[in-house]
C-alpha cells in the first residue's frame, strides 16, 4: 500500500443491473450499430467490477468505444484505465495495474468501479435524460455496496452520484480534489464522504489538467479518511 504525507427526476428503472437494457433508444440504436461493425466487442451495458461490498466506489462517466465497450469491464482497454488501475494498485485496492484484457486476473480489494451511464454514448457524451434514466442502477449500486467513500470522476459522475443519493447539486458543487461529508445514512451508516476528481481521461492527462500526482493526492485523502473512519 502506498504511504502518503432531490432524487427528483431519477429513473424508476429496476434496481438490478440488466445487460439487456434498451431503455435509452439512442444508446440502444448506437450499440446495435457498433455490434454490427465490431462483432467481437461487448457492445452492451457494462456491469460494475470489484467487491460487491466495498469501502470505496469509483464512479466514471460511461464506457469508452474501444475500452469497456470492447472488453466489458470498466476502464479496461482505454487510456483512462492506465492511470486509474495503476493508482488503485499503489493504494492497495488492486492486485496489479490492469491491462486491456478482462481475463488478466485483476482483482479489487475493498473497491468497486462503475459508471454513471452503463452504455457507450455517441461521441462519449450521454444526454441528460440518459444520465437520469440510468441513475436508478447507480442508486441501487450505492444501496447495495454501501461504500464509506465515493470517488466521482468528472462533473457528470459527480452530479449523477448526488442524484442517486437524493442530494442537491448546488449544495455540493464539483471541483477537483473536493470532499463532502454525506448526510447520515445515505450510504454506510453515519460516516461517508464524497470525493471528486477530474476524470483520468487521455485529454485531461495530456493537457496536464490532471497529473498522476494530483490524482494520487485525492487517493491520499481517501485512504486517510477510510483509516480514520474505521
Amino acid at each position: 500500500m502506498k504511504s502518503c504525507p432531490d432524487s427528483a427526476g431519477r429513473s424508476a428503472l429496476p434496481g438490478s443491473f440488466d445487460i439487456h437494457c434498451v431503455a435509452c433508444p439512442r444508446l440502444a440504436r448506437f450499440l446495435a450499430k457498433v455490434r454490427g461493425e465490431h462483432r467481437d466487442y461487448h457492445a452492451r451495458p457494462v456491469p460494475a467490477f470489484g467487491d460487491a461490498r466495498a469501502d470505496l466506489l469509483v464512479v466514471g462517466l460511461a464506457p469508452g468505444m474501444h475500452g469497456a465497450n470492447r472488453t466489458g469491464r470498466p476502464f479496461t482497454g482505454d487510456y483512462a484505465g492506465i492511470l486509474l488501475y495503476r493508482t488503485l494498485r499503489k493504494f492497495g485496492f488492486a492486485s496489479h495495474d490492469g491491462s486491456d484484457d478482462p481475463s488478466d486476473g485483476l482483482s479489487l480489494t475493498g473497491c468497486r468501479v462503475t459508471n454513471a451511464v452503463k452504455c457507450l454514448p455517441p461521441r462519449n457524451k450521454p444526454e441528460p435524460a440518459e444520465v437520469r434514466r440510468c441513475n436508478g442502477f447507480l442508486a441501487a449500486e450505492l444501496a447495495e455496496v454501501r461504500p464509506r467513500a465515493v470517488l466521482a470522476l468528472g462533473t457528470v459522475a459527480h452530479r449523477a452520484v448526488l442524484m442517486a443519493l437524493g442530494l442537491r447539486a448546488r449544495e455540493y458543487p464539483f471541483r477537483h480534489h473536493a470532499a463532502y461529508d454525506m448526510p447520515p445514512g445515505v450510504t454506510a451508516g453515519n460516516s461517508a464522504r464524497l470525493f471528486s476528481s477530474y476524470h483520468c481521461s487521455r485529454y485531461n492527462t495530456q493537457t496536464k489538467r490532471l497529473s498522476a500526482a494530483m490524482f494520487e493526492a485525492v487517493f491520499c485523502d481517501i485512504q486517510a479518511f477510510l483509516l480514520r473512519s474505521r
